[in-house]
């Protein structure tokens, strides 16, 4: 059997899966009090850039501290599900089913996630600053032109994989983040986000998730999807009004 690491990432105290794959993970403990867990700001680490990294401080925490075949990230209330329906807690990936996934998959991605009526970048300008895509753009151009093709593709297409949620042998994991945060460290000199409000100052989690697809498909990388389960319950007019509001109004998100 390979040995699978996925981190959950937290930033709360939580119920969590009691099983050797999860190791539930604080994230931002360089700049909160701490929590039960496993702390993201052992080791190297980029703990105190949370507020701008969200769940990838996580990410890389793990990429620079854990020995394992593969690695994984999920959240505290977000999931790999392996069964469509039922119970929450008992449709969460279980350590066997990842392992007989992982006997014939390098990498496990969350289902898409469709805007239908929005373009990968229209929806995000929408929602946040279009500089943080722009500047994105600029970067590869000067730095990986080879992955501008699937940048412009990818922005105009209307579905993606996002949460920056996915599972990774090591080795393909390692290259993944070598780029990622290469682009992502270089993208952080360059903007000014000094008068963006809390939630767009996540920035940096944010580009993350639209630059998995660039990397996956550049690199050609095989993947397979399983649907997400979300342990707490989504509000779907909330979200649908807000997200009509901001097509609409170009209105951000508060």
């Amino acid at each position: 059997m390979k040995e699978i690491k996925i981190i959950i990432a937290a930033h709360k105290a939580y119920p969590m899966p009691c099983t050797q794959m999860y190791l539930p993970l604080q994230v931002g403990r360089a700049i909160n009090e701490p929590l039960p867990y496993a702390q993201d700001n052992t080791g190297p680490n980029i703990s105190e850039k949370n507020k701008t990294f969200c769940e990838l401080t996580g990410l890389y925490w793990a990429w620079q501290n854990l020995e394992a075949d593969y690695i994984g990230l999920c959240h505290y209330r977000r999931y790999f599900a392996c069964r469509p329906f039922g119970n929450k807690e008992k449709r969460i990936l279980s350590d066997a089913d990842a392992d007989r996934l992982l006997q014939t998959n390098d990498v496990i991605l969350p289902k898409k996630r469709n805007y239908w009526i929005e373009t990968n970048y229209s929806q995000y300008v929408h929602a946040h600053h279009k500089e943080d895509l722009d500047t994105t753009r600029q970067i590869l151009s000067q730095r990986y032109p080879d992955y501008l093709p699937a940048y412009d593709e990818i922005m105009g297409r209307t579905s993606g994989h996002r949460f920056n949620m996915f599972i990774m042998k090591k080795e393909i994991l390692d290259s993944y983040c070598g780029w990622l945060f290469d682009v992502l460290f270089r993208l952080e000199e360059q903007l000014d986000i000094s008068q963006y409000d809390p939630v767009s100052r996540r920035v940096f989690g944010y580009v993350g998730e639209r630059l998995l697809d660039v990397w996956i498909e550049t690199n050609r990388i095989p993947y397979t999807e399983l649907p997400v389960v979300n342990m707490e319950n989504q509000h779907w007019l909330k979200k649908g009004t807000r997200f009509l509001m901001r097509k609409l109004r170009g209105m951000r998100e508060k």
